[in-house]
């Protein structure tokens, strides 16, 4: 049997001069369109943002982030790969701001892991970054150390892409030094145009101002309701077996309306026959004894109570069963809901069903929020935008105001308001909602517009 010998493996093809030169021209150019977009930017978050993701463009990474140092020696994050902006409070950002706070060496570019962190930092790294990340200083002109860009990745960082980041570096922190040299000229020039003479005459103006008179108002949610409905109740403890009405329907008196399951009833009402029977039957044989044994003579008079109950028992049943049926008490617009939200549904005896209503004889209930009140009276204007037709207010008038606030389903506090329509005005219908604006008392200016912050400064001061 003849043995093969193995075939030696192929060592990996090297790219050849073209292709090696092919790419450092890649880079280059690359670079220099890095340096150049750079250099235009016109914002300080402009920037940050190009840092962070463009940068990808030249060197691969998985995150990046762009860490601004401050005066007092620690620093923000500006900008992070892939997000729009930074929420400066985010555990992400805290970390980074601690990690580059002690390791941001503004002095030469370094590369960043684990081993190079203290204990606490160590444990916090695999949570937010990958294992191999790379620390780029950014120095202005003038010395001056602005921050930092840091790339994290993980695989390690070749010598090649060091020196690409370091010439990069150069251009960004060129491009923001010259964003922070601009934005201190312009707070200059802006405070050399704040003399004295235009803060005084600004200042006589916001006073005069703020002292212009002006109605408070605040806007409530509000709802068209009916002002003196007749309410529907269930008569006894049931179930609603069906309606014979759909809501918003016009309805005559005596109209039926809804019906209660009558099976309940009827069984009780069998059990009540039954045991009348049986209290009759028992009646007149004790009845038929007593003629010769007085002993059963006595027990007639207790018989005789067992069978008035069971008749009473029977009598309050039958009742019961002609009023399962329940009608409008008056003519009106049957309001509720949905049928389809009552059948099947078990109520207790008083339980509102329904209401009838007349469809013109209608108000504004308004839920006026506690952190919204207003000093008002009874007679206060009221303009009421319909969600339908927010273009075309109506006018109504405070009639009533409740002094007590309730919770509403939505769990706010709110003061229940009512208000009548003016006359001369459309017909609105039942069930419409909007917003109410509410129209109090006369005050200045300044106490309309910073009436909330000051309500807000009271209960955080205590006074």
């Amino acid at each position: 049997m003849r043995v093969v010998p193995p075939t030696p493996e192929e060592p990996p093809q090297r790219p050849d001069a073209a292709e090696l030169a092919g790419r450092q021209l890649f880079g280059l150019t690359t670079l220099l369109q890095l340096q150049k977009r750079a250099r235009h930017t016109r914002t300080e978050q402009e920037l940050g943002f190009l840092m962070v993701n463009d940068t990808f463009s030249l060197v691969r990474y998985r995150q990046a982030l762009a860490w601004q140092r401050t005066e007092r020696g620690d620093g923000a994050v500006l900008a992070v790969s892939g997000l729009s902006s930074v929420d400066a409070d985010s555990p992400y950002a805290r970390y980074a701001c601690r990690l580059l706070a002690a390791h941001g060496d503004p002095a030469a570019i370094k590369e960043l892991t684990t081993a190079d962190l203290a204990p606490d930092l160590a444990e916090e790294w695999p949570e937010y970054l990958p294992a191999h990340g790379l620390w780029l200083p950014l120095t202005a002109p003038d010395e001056r150390s602005l921050g930092g860009l840091l790339l994290a990745r993980e695989e390690p960082w070749t010598d090649g892409e060091r020196v690409l980041l370091e010439n990069l570096g150069d251009a960004y922190a060129h491009a923001w030094g010259g964003l922070v040299r601009q934005q201190r000229r312009w707070h200059r020039d802006a405070a050399r145009l704040k003399s004295l003479r235009t803060l005084g005459y600004v200042a006589a103006g916001l006073v005069a101002l703020s002292l212009f008179p002006v109605r408070l108002s605040a806007l409530a949610p509000a709802e068209v309701i009916p002002q003196a409905p007749t309410v529907v109740r269930a008569p006894f403890d049931g179930v609603v077996d069906k309606f014979l009405v759909t809501p918003n329907q016009p309805v005559t008196e005596d109209q039926p309306l809804f019906q209660l399951d009558p099976v309940r009833l009827q069984n009780r009402l069998d059990v009540a026959q039954a045991t009348l029977e049986a209290a009759e039957a028992e009646y007149r044989q004790t009845a038929q004894q007593a003629v010769f044994d007085e002993k059963a003579k006595g027990q007639l008079v207790v018989l005789q109570g067992k069978r008035d109950q069971a008749m009473a028992e029977v009598t309050y049943v039958q009742d019961l069963l002609k009023r399962i049926v329940v009608h409008a008490p008056r003519a009106g617009l049957a309001v509720f809901t949905d049928v389809n939200d009552w059948i099947g549904r078990p109520v207790t005896q008083g339980e509102r069903i329904l209401m009838v209503a007349e469809p013109k004889d209608v108000e504004l209930e308004i839920k006026l929020p506690v952190a919204d009140a207003i000093a008002m009276d009874t007679g206060d204007p009221v303009s009421l935008f319909l969600n339908i037709d927010p273009q075309h207010p109506l006018d109504a008038t405070v009639r009533l105001a409740a002094y007590q606030p309730e919770v509403g389903t939505d769990g706010v506090a709110a003061y229940r308001l009512k208000a009548r329509f003016n006359d001369g005005q459309a017909p609105v219908r039942i069930g419409l909602q909007g917003t109410a604006k509410i129209y109090g008392q006369r005050t200045t200016l300044f106490y309309y517009l910073f009436r909330r912050p000051l309500a807000a400064l009271r209960q955080r001061l205590g006074v």
